[in-house]
């Protein structure tokens, strides 16, 4: 069978997981990117391989170009050509702005933006040379709307995912490629009863946090043939938790 063929980065964990299985289940031959998980990146790949489908595992450490380049390589040795790249994998990381350092302004900016711009960029450079009208996703944040202590440096790197969204779009557009950005909010990755971001819930609209797998069926539906007019979009995942000005129960 001639499977379409789609890459994940950030993909052995949390959202990205999902994202994985969720394009294998719609019959896509899948590179699953970890950098530091590799135990759980051959269980996703064993458990895609196990249902009929085809899956590598891609170990990239994605802010290094170098190491994104070479990435790519060993995909489309596999895979020769890409019809979807989703560039997920981030670093969810918050400090006070006068203690910011150079290294950590470099960590999040170079993994959750350099490595979007770049692997957009190669995943592209590839539909043109194969004459695919691929797709590539990126996974920005509500953050890129809303102001959150501390996230000074994270904010604004889903901020330029949105905006590059736009420009990559309208560039690669006579080549039939489209560029979508989706930026969820607060969704469940694990954290314990009493972690302190559990206080955010009653102030979404929707009084819940996303489960990662509702995510991966937007993103899967985003990359159906129903989606083939969007491009440039950004698709917001909040659960309306950037509705509110003022939660209305502190007036009480």
């Amino acid at each position: 069978m001639n499977r379409k063929t789609a890459m994940v980065t950030g993909a052995s964990h949390g959202i990205g997981r999902e994202i994985a299985l969720a394009l294998a289940a719609k019959g896509y031959a899948v590179g699953v990117n970890y950098f530091h998980s590799e135990k759980n990146a051959l269980e996703i790949c064993d458990r895609i391989k196990k249902s009929g489908g085809r899956a590598i595992p891609l170990k990239a450490d994605v802010s290094d170009t170098a190491a994104l380049r070479a990435m790519f390589d060993q995909f489309f040795k596999a895979f020769t050509s890409i019809d979807l790249m989703v560039n997920n994998a981030g670093v969810s990381e918050f400090y006070p702005f006068l203690e910011v350092t150079e290294a950590q302004w470099e960590k999040i900016t170079f993994t959750n933006w350099k490595s979007v711009f770049f692997g957009t960029q190669i995943a592209a450079q590839n539909m043109v040379q194969h004459k695919k009208q691929g797709l590539i996703i990126n996974i920005s944040s509500n953050h890129a709307d809303g102001c959150w202590p501390n996230a000074n440096i994270y904010g604004p790197t889903k901020a330029a995912l949105t905006k590059f969204g736009k420009n990559a779009a309208m560039e690669l557009a006579p080549y039939g490629i489209r560029v979508i950005t989706a930026a969820p909010g607060y969704t469940d990755v694990g954290w314990p009863a009493d972690h302190p971001v559990q206080l955010a819930k009653k102030r979404i609209p929707l009084q819940r946090f996303a489960e990662p797998a509702e995510i991966a069926e937007i993103i899967t539906y985003l990359a159906s043939d129903a989606c083939a007019y969007m491009t440039g979009n950004c698709v917001t995942i909040d659960g309306g938790a950037l509705l509110p000005i003022l939660p209305e129960n502190d007036y009480l």
